[in-house]
């Protein structure tokens, strides 16, 4: 119960920080309709393409923009770090009998409800352009999920990242430098099968088209639970991994301090 507590606490605290931010708000849920129109009008014309099995490419295109946005946006995580960090914050919040992985899951949380509000801003939208979920709520919520799950790996990571740089401008040429590759590398904006060999293969270690992938699937159709199930699984790992790392970065800051 303490570490849930602790958590919660940490959660809190970086949404009430959020919060006092109207114009970072505002931009963050203006984002991703943004990011809908943009790429829909831009490659509406992949449905036609040959070999292109996706329906229409609005659909195709809904979970995809999700995902995107769940790493865009739970990659600057770390940035709340760094500014603890230079205000002096984290050292006493280290000094404290809180549970180390409350800091870097509380600051996940705020992230995932984030990614969350931003998944139902572009699921509505993609609604009134023409998008369909076959699977109803259900695909819709599996959907979210996976975003959280992703973008929880993400900030994870974020946060490890900003504690052992502690600069602002090394976390930000990290985000760019893994981020951006890693989505064109996966089938998040462009169907798989006619993705280049050598990229296909970059996908399958890719954790945003595992994402991107799961996601799909479960608003299309014929959702394949299994694919779903493993994809999440891996996920699952991968924030465990990420967690670990970033609950650790806080011993060697301590050390170097």
């Amino acid at each position: 119960m303490i570490p849930l507590k602790h958590t919660w606490q940490v959660a809190l605290r970086y949404i009430r920080a959020l919060l006092r931010q109207p114009a970072w708000v505002g931009i963050s849920l203006v984002q991703p309709a943004i990011w809908l129109l943009l790429f829909g009008a831009l490659f509406k014309r992949t449905a036609d393409i040959p070999g292109f099995t996706g329906g229409s490419y609005i659909e195709f295109l809904t979970p995809g923009v999700i995902v995107m946005l769940a790493v865009s946006s739970a990659g600057w995580v770390g940035m709340g770090f760094i500014e603890d960090i230079n205000r002096g914050t984290m050292d006493r919040m280290l000094v404290s009998p809180i549970w180390r992985g409350a800091l870097n899951l509380g600051s996940v949380a705020q992230s995932v409800l984030s990614i969350a509000v931003q998944s139902v801003i572009v699921i509505g939208l993609s609604l009134l352009v023409g998008a369909h979920f076959h699977n109803g709520v259900v695909g819709v919520l599996v959907l979210i999920a996976v975003a959280g799950l992703l973008g929880a790996v993400f900030a994870s990571l974020s946060n490890g990242v900003a504690v052992i740089a502690r600069q602002r401008e090394t976390l930000i040429g990290v985000v760019t430098m893994v981020t951006l590759p890693l989505t064109f590398l996966s089938s998040a904006l462009m169907q798989k099968s006619l993705l280049p060999e050598w990229i296909q293969s970059a996908a399958s270690v890719n954790p945003i088209n595992w994402a991107a992938e799961a996601g799909r699937s479960a608003s299309s159709t014929h959702a394949d639970w299994g694919l779903i199930a493993s994809r999440c699984g891996l996920l699952v790992l991968l924030l465990a991994a990420s967690a670990a790392f970033a609950t650790r970065a806080f011993a060697s800051y301590q050390r170097s301090i």
